[in-house]
């Protein structure tokens, strides 16, 4: 699935979004070409390179070029939209934002999503700013949107068409009401509710241990200098893997050829005591044409002592290969739940399609033995009740 991930390192406005995307690829001609499907005057778009903190980034500006006294609705943004040129999916994106805005700036203000007048968030750049983030996620093919937890300041404040406001602005924090958030010292705004609409509208939430591969990475600089951070965005594209979960394990296999094959099934009982993952035993033909074992054993490497300990005491061996290995694993877990057999535990094996139960075998023989049924009519009902 190729996502993007939204790295607020220095916080998150619209301006510092276009920039993050046009550095990672985004051909900044064709954002400007696309960005004319909405028939908006009055401005102009400029991409140049800044540092912050000897970072290189991208600084995207919207340059008005004609006067924009007049207020906005959140209903004559959306015919901006609609009567524009652009794909039906970056319309409903940018409507989807705008509304977010309009819903938070209205209970800031005690009003209605209808009657807010936008002032900044309705001027001509926040518009090119939101549609603009858009037209990015469509030209990159963007299925999900993902984001680390936002920075906010706090402490300062600043001044706007409603008079000076704290940091973080009241419509900002309403936004991203239950979004994690990381609440800084810092005196400067980070995150506009542009910004923060973005997040909040787009994103499925954080990342935590998820696998991505990383295939381009943008910078998008903020207008500032911050001393106590990069004011910067960075947005990193790739495909995000399966949740699997991962060990780093270890396999231990020896080649055995003079022992009582006996023997084996008492071995493999000792290893999974010791806590191995897996043992098991493969035939192989071994030099010389003489018929042999591959004993193979899977197990994490805090227990490797204790496998070690077994294989040279109890087999013939007298030396083994140690690997290191990678394990991907379903989700899994057990549950107790009601049967016509009384309370039961059964696997819980999480798939995309969701969550499936499956009997215990251990349960399933206790059960068979218990009520002296056959063990196989004891899985088939456990497994048609609970599935």
């Amino acid at each position: 699935m190729k996502i993007a991930y939204l790295d607020t390192v220095g916080g998150i406005s619209g301006d510092m979004t276009l920039g993050a995307f046009v550095g990672a690829g985004m051909p900044f001609d064709e954002l400007v070409k696309r960005l004319g499907g909405l028939r908006l005057k009055g401005f102009e778009l400029t991409a140049s390179h800044v540092e912050r903190s000897g970072i290189v980034a991208t600084k995207i500006d919207v340059i008005v070029t004609e006067d924009q006294h007049h207020h906005r609705h959140l209903k004559d943004i959306c015919a901006i939209i609609g009567e524009s040129d652009l794909p039906e999916s970056v319309g409903t994106k940018s409507i989807a934002i705008f509304e977010v805005l309009a819903e938070a700036e209205a209970h800031v203000h005690k009003s209605t999503p209808e009657k807010v007048h936008f002032h900044e968030v309705g001027a001509v750049d926040s518009i090119v700013d939101i549609v603009g983030t858009a037209i990015c996620l469509d030209h990159f093919g963007i299925q999900e949107v993902y984001s680390s937890p936002v920075k906010l300041g706090s402490g300062g404040f600043i001044d706007t068409q409603h008079g000076r406001m704290p940091i973080p602005t009241p419509a900002t924090v309403e936004i991203l009401k239950n979004y994690p958030t990381v609440l800084t010292d810092i005196r400067s705004e980070l995150t506009t509710p542009t910004g923060a609409a973005i997040i909040r509208t787009l994103s499925k939430g954080t990342l935590a241990m998820e696998r991505l591969r990383v295939s381009s990475i943008g910078y998008g600089a903020g207008t500032r200098e911050i001393p106590e951070v990069p004011n910067l965005l960075r947005v990193m594209i790739g495909e995000l893997e399966p949740g699997y979960g991962t060990d780093e394990l270890v396999t231990v296999e020896t080649n055995i050829d003079d022992m009582n094959p006996e023997i084996y099934p008492y071995v493999i009982e000792r290893l999974l005591e010791a806590g191995a993952h897996d043992a098991f035993v493969i035939p192989v033909l071994m030099k010389k044409g003489r018929p042999g074992a591959l004993l193979s054993v899977l197990t994490e490497r805090g227990k490797l002592d204790a496998v070690l300990q077994i294989l040279f005491r109890e087999t013939t061996t007298l030396g083994v290969r140690i690997q290191p290995v990678e394990r991907r694993k379903i989700s899994r877990s057990t549950r107790t739940v009601s049967t016509s057999f009384g309370m039961v535990k059964v696997k819980v094996i999480q798939r995309e399609s969701g969550e499936i139960l499956v009997p215990e075998f251990e349960e399933c023989k206790r059960i068979a033995r218990e009520k002296g049924l056959p063990l196989i009519e004891v899985y088939k009902k456990i497994e048609k009740e609970v599935g």
